[in-house]
């Protein structure tokens, strides 16, 4: 009898806790066609990301202005060729933007100078860059800013000459004709520069001996002159930097440095002047 109760029991529990081997293959069935359905999404995820990406760099050529030039021309420059092209990235894929190439960057309004932008990237590459400094002049004042790198080194001051004096005497030292490339100038040496009016406010403005640079922003010539002092004063010591866009000769970031602040310039305007002047 209790043999019975305990075999009816065992047969009962197998009962409830086993299931029918047709429930299993519906089962598995079911998971892989969850699979299936989780790899197309997953496909279907990566095709929309590689669609996205390459809108994103066509829409990133369009702005910067890439798919005007028309590399396949004969007169564009062997560098400015290479310079426009895609560049594959190092270390392959960029984990946080997906990217796998990068585009150099280049002023949007360089494609309406193609012609003087290949003669400024016709250049002998790791040799010494050609004296062309009036074509990266022309390319920046009709608005192409920044210039693509080039791969050549500017002229340079010989190293074996030392042409210039120790800090804070060099400020008001003249320097040797030799540390400047007269070769885009008329005048050959500051002599010459000493002698030109180059615009209202710079008359001997080169003459560091005779004139009147080392003066400016510290004595007055109207009462409607700010000094140099005055407005520090008004810092309490506090002011450590500033921003000159007119720059001219440079005396007041002469002025200032005698005064431990460090000025940060603008040379376009003073490259205009002599361009226009000599």
């Amino acid at each position: 009898m209790i043999l019975s109760v305990i075999t009816t029991n065992l047969f009962a529990l197998y009962a409830f806790t086993s299931s029918p081997k047709n429930n299993q293959t519906e089962q598995l069935h079911q998971v892989h066609k969850n699979f299936s359905l989780i790899s197309e999404q997953v496909s279907l995820i990566l095709r929309e990301i590689d669609q996205s990406q390459k809108k994103l760099a066509q829409i990133e050529k369009q702005l910067l202005g890439y798919e005007s030039f028309d590399l396949s021309r004969p007169n564009i420059a062997k560098e400015l060729k290479l310079f426009l092209n895609p560049h594959k990235l190092p270390l392959g894929k960029d984990s946080k933007t997906g990217m796998t190439e990068m585009v150099s960057s280049m002023g949007y309004s360089c494609e309406k100078s193609s012609d003087l932008m290949s003669q400024y990237m016709n250049y002998k590459v790791f040799g010494n860059c050609q004296d062309d400094w009036s074509y990266a002049q022309k390319l920046i004042l009709k608005g192409c800013e920044p210039l693509p790198r080039r791969r050549c080194f500017a002229k340079s001051v010989s190293s074996k000459v030392n042409y210039l004096h120790p800090f804070p005497t060099s400020l008001w030292k003249p320097v040797s004709n030799k540390t400047v490339n007269w070769s885009g100038f008329s005048c050959k040496n500051f002599e010459c520069l000493n002698g030109k009016k180059l615009n209202r406010g710079c008359m001997h403005c080169f003459d560091l001996v005779n004139g009147y640079e080392n003066q400016r922003f510290v004595k007055s010539r109207s009462k409607n002159d700010f000094l140099v002092d005055d407005v520090l004063a008004l810092g309490n010591g506090g002011i450590r930097i500033g921003f000159d866009i007119g720059i001219g000769s440079g005396s007041f970031a002469a002025v200032m440095a005698e005064r431990n602040v460090t000025i940060v310039t603008s040379i376009l305007l003073i490259l205009m002047l002599l361009s226009m002047n000599l």
